[in-house]
């Protein structure tokens, strides 16, 4: 009974009558009423021993394999076919998935600087400075997103440190910057953790950093332990250790179930600075998308985070999920001194492309870590965002999200 008064709370928000036809698939599986992806693609089958074919060989049977889950997602959506009536394989699109990114470990190329590295040898390191281990800084029911994922219980959100960008500004630094905050976690372990935090509520699990793109190895593989419902809760004894909850969450084994299976939404909160190879991983596994999207040009791409191919790379992420029919919410961060060359060109680029999708216009920024004077990291080339945005340049962003037309409001106010 609790278990469904929470599901039931979370559906009866008043932010649905307003945003319900952009996040459809995502508030019918939150609430339970429909499996998670991971469930549909565990039901499709893989026709090959995945220990023999090459690269090529499986991709190209993943691509078969998104095909065919597509096809199935669809009737589920419309009713026509029941999770039920599709047998479980003896390996399946989730396997699939997991020895890929395994071998994409082993020469990285995760996200676009496609470094290449072995990161399973651990003798030499690519931007992100990540071996295969995954370290996890805390991870808890975060109350601070946007409404649609926080709900009434939060969202089941998951820090894993270091990062692929390297922002001035970044406002969590402490682990974007240090790769050894945190414990290193095993699948297992995080599989756990996943399955906690559904139990005791969330309405999803909240992949962030960071970025989670560089952990992409050990998140498939949890997922593919929840989609087989292998989880051991004595690795809870360890990984609860890094559990930043005020109190005791509430639990029921009750909760977070379809036909009896651990079902929650994943949601992707990312830079988006993922290679194709990485999102087409995501495809069948992703059910709600929340992208950032950064800076307007390459020039301050480079100059603010030191990442060339921005532009291109990330409006490419953004195309495919929007393309693709996906639920998503893209977030824009305002930054003092960028509301002509940043804010405006997204919300453009936006408005051209993804004129549908929902648009949080965010205004939180405050100066922090290269870009903060009193943080010991400081520096003086970026003085320009030494400080807060102006309400005026705050105001400008607005109006200009107002005059392109986008679903802003709902999101970006609702907090107000």
């Amino acid at each position: 009974m609790e278990a469904a008064s929470n599901e039931d709370a979370f559906s009866r928000l008043w932010i649905w009558e307003r945003v319900g036809n952009c996040l459809p698939w995502y508030l019918d599986v939150a609430s339970n009423k429909k499996p998670a992806k991971y469930l549909i693609s565990g039901r499709i089958p893989c026709e090959f021993d995945l220990s023999e074919p090459s690269d090529d060989e499986l991709w190209m049977e993943h691509q078969r394999g998104t095909e065919v889950f597509l096809d199935a997602w669809e009737g589920i959506r419309e009713g026509e076919i029941h999770l039920e009536d599709l047998p479980r394989p003896q390996t399946s699109l989730v396997d699939l998935s997991v020895e890929l990114t395994l071998r994409m470990l082993r020469r990285c190329d995760f996200c676009r600087w496609n470094c290449r590295i072995d990161r399973s040898a651990g003798t030499k390191h690519g931007t992100c400075q990540l071996e295969a281990e995954s370290r996890v800084s805390s991870y808890f029911h975060h109350r601070g997103e946007e409404l649609v994922f926080r709900g009434v219980s939060g969202s089941g959100t998951i820090f894993f440190t270091s990062c692929n960008l390297r922002c001035s500004y970044c406002q969590n630094s402490n682990i974007s910057e240090d790769k050894l905050n945190g414990i290193p976690v095993t699948p297992q372990q995080l599989a756990a953790a996943a399955w906690q935090l559904r139990m005791e509520g969330c309405h999803n699990i909240n992949w962030v950093g960071g970025d989670p793109t560089i952990h992409l190895h050990t998140i498939v593989q949890a997922i593919a332990l929840l989609a087989k419902n292998q989880v051991n809760l004595e690795d809870l004894d360890y990984v609860s250790a890094v559990k930043a909850d005020f109190g005791r969450p509430s639990f029921s084994e009750e909760r977070g179930r379809y036909n009896g299976e651990v079902n929650v939404p994943m949601l992707w909160n990312s830079n988006f600075f993922m290679s194709a190879e990485t999102m087409r991983i995501l495809r069948p596994l992703i059910d709600v998308w929340l992208p950032d999207f950064k800076f307007g040009n390459d020039r301050c791409s480079v100059f603010l985070a030191r990442t060339p191919w921005y532009w291109e790379t990330v409006s490419r992420n953004h195309q495919l999920v929007y393309d693709w029919g996906e639920d998503m919410v893209i977030r824009h961060l305002v930054m003092p001194n960028h509301v002509d060359c940043c804010t405006k060109p997204v919300l453009n680029w936006i408005a051209a492309h993804t004129p549908e999708a929902l648009v949080n216009v965010m205004d939180q920024y405050h100066p922090d870590y290269a870009c903060n004077p009193a943080d010991p990291n400081y520096d003086p080339q970026f003085e320009e965002l030494a400080r807060r945005p102006h309400d005026r340049e705050i105001q400008e962003a607005y109006d200009h999200a107002v005059d392109m037309g986008l679903r802003f409001d709902d999101v970006t106010f609702e907090k107000a």
